[in-house]
């Protein structure tokens, strides 16, 4: 944009700089798309390589080659690799046991469901001519349940993806030793390959168990999560009477609805909780900055003093000081002086407040990120401190002499060396506050004022957070609405921390601070 930026006046200034940052932004948006639909094309086309690969193999190859699309790992055994082969084929024979006796059953049903709307269940029952003496009661057999059909078939499918990665690993593998002996090359035996994996391939040893770690705590629940959103499971699908039923968009349909009660509700908790993140995050941020500045001054007195008072605030658990600060502000499990707190009948007395200072939604969403200035600003103004003392003193000492005033050494070289180093610090804390439930919940319960939607319905101070959890856990059990917000949340916070981080100072003026 060829623009001459100083000729032009304040207003016409700051508009030329949003324009700029609207322009920026969608171009980073767009490039994410892009980039998300090339990486799609990439892996289907990968898919259809590899099909394309295995049926030439499979032509191509002899009768032990053909038997290993069988029969995996046969041919490792008729080729020198016995012990290699016989793992891949209890590998096959693991995978078929667990589908026919545990897998395939909550996988039936994962996709019957799919079909059918959700079905009725199977209750549990008592085995009526089976009588366990050491017990003294009958035999039972459990009813289904909603939540393991879906968690169990989300497993089903990561194993089956397993089993097909290590079948076309074999087959492939099978393929390669019939052409080593057609050249006369000997494969290599298990002890040269298990040697190989402590050296030259230790790092796929040494992340092996991580990774199954990652899938099963981690990815796992992540997907059993975004399916529940696609489903109407509640308090009502619990039962094993009434299983879930697949719903499709319906629940993103309800959120994003312009006239609904929900709809109305996430629009101002969304709202509500980028203001908070962004308050809290620049606040504590800002502040922090100022105090470590003014500690590091020449000729400030008892700086460690000032240190260690600021320190033990770290020290004290936030679970400890949110509650405190929530008696003194009398929190009555929805807001801020229901009872009349000693802060808030001084708040009363000065500004003459004739009613309960937690009935007004506004000032206590003010206290909220006041109180959370006791919270961050410690860590900021540690973190600044140690920067500050590694900013070169002949930036300063030059800038002094050509006549620049402290404001300018500010603007010009402090704020910017501090946004160069703590640009990932502050996209962190900008996503956890996004996601923090402790503030809200141990300072106000989300409150004040009456729930919004149902029984579980966010309050006046509610984040999508505290909303999910109150959801999840209250008297409807909404699963579906809190997944809904969970995948809501995770895309907000990805989208919001790839575009500002790509954007910050710490990636584009790297050159300028080396």
């Amino acid at each position: 944009m060829d623009v001459d930026y100083y000729g032009l006046s304040g207003a016409k200034r700051l508009t030329w700089r949003l324009r700029r940052a609207v322009t920026r932004g969608l171009k980073g948006i767009g490039g994410f798309f892009k980039n998300l639909i090339f990486g799609i094309k990439n892996f289907v086309t990968g898919i259809f390589r590899g099909v394309y690969e295995l049926v030439r193999n499979f032509l191509a190859g002899n009768f032990v080659t053909k038997l290993s699309y069988f029969i995996m790992g046969s041919g490792h055994v008729f080729r020198g690799q016995a012990v290699k082969g016989m793992i891949y084929f209890a590998l096959q024979v693991l995978f078929t046991l667990y589908t026919v006796f545990f897998g395939g059953n909550y996988l039936s049903m994962f996709f019957e469901n799919f079909f059918t709307g959700g079905n009725i269940g199977r209750t549990e029952t008592y085995i009526s001519d089976i009588w366990d003496d050491e017990l003294n009661e009958y035999l039972k057999i459990a009813g289904d349940n909603s939540f393991h059909i879906l968690l169990y078939g989300i497993l089903s499918l990561f194993v089956i993806l397993f089993f097909v990665l290590c079948y076309v690993a074999s087959v492939k593998e099978s393929y390669k030793l019939e052409e080593m002996k057609m050249i006369g090359k000997r494969p290599s035996g298990i002890r040269k390959e298990g040697a190989e994996l402590l050296d030259g391939k230790f790092h796929v040893t040494l992340l092996s168990l991580p990774m199954a770690g990652l899938f099963l705590f981690t990815v796992i629940p992540l997907f059993t999560m975004i399916l529940i959103a696609f489903t109407n499971y509640d308090a009502g699908h619990e039962v094993p009477e009434r299983l879930f039923g697949w719903v499709g968009f319906e629940n993103f349909r309800n959120m994003f609805s312009g006239t609904s009660k929900l709809g109305d509700t996430f629009r101002r908790v969304l709202s509500w909780t980028l203001i908070w993140a962004f308050l809290a995050t620049f606040t504590s941020y800002f502040i922090g900055m100022l105090l470590a500045i003014l500690i590091n001054r020449r000729g400030i007195r008892f700086k460690k003093l000032y240190r260690t008072l600021l320190v033990t605030t770290i020290a004290v658990p936030q679970f400890v000081s949110l509650l405190i600060m929530s008696k003194m502000l009398d929190s009555g499990g929805g807001g801020f002086g229901t009872g009349g707190g000693i802060i808030t009948q001084w708040i009363e007395q000065i500004f003459g407040y004739h009613q309960q200072f937690g009935l007004k939604i506004f000032d206590t969403r003010v206290a909220i990120i006041l109180v959370n200035l006791w919270i961050g600003v410690p860590y900021s103004m540690l973190l600044c401190s140690g920067i500050l003392m590694n900013i070169p003193a002949d930036l300063y000492e030059s800038a002094r002499i050509d006549g620049a005033s402290p404001a300018r050494r500010f603007f010009k070289i402090t704020l910017p060396y501090m946004f160069f180093v703590t640009g990932p610090y502050l996209i962190t804390q900008f996503i956890g506050n996004i996601n923090n439930f402790n503030v809200i919940y141990l300072l106000s319960g989300g409150g004040p004022g009456d729930n919004l939607l149902y029984s579980d319905g966010a309050k006046g101070t509610d984040l999508l957070i505290t909303w999910l959890y109150k959801l999840s856990l209250g008297v409807d059990r909404n699963y579906k609405l809190a997944s809904v917000i969970g995948i809501l949340v995770f895309a907000i916070s990805a989208v919001l921390s790839l575009i500002i981080y790509n954007r910050s100072s710490a990636v584009k003026g790297e050159d300028n601070f080396q």
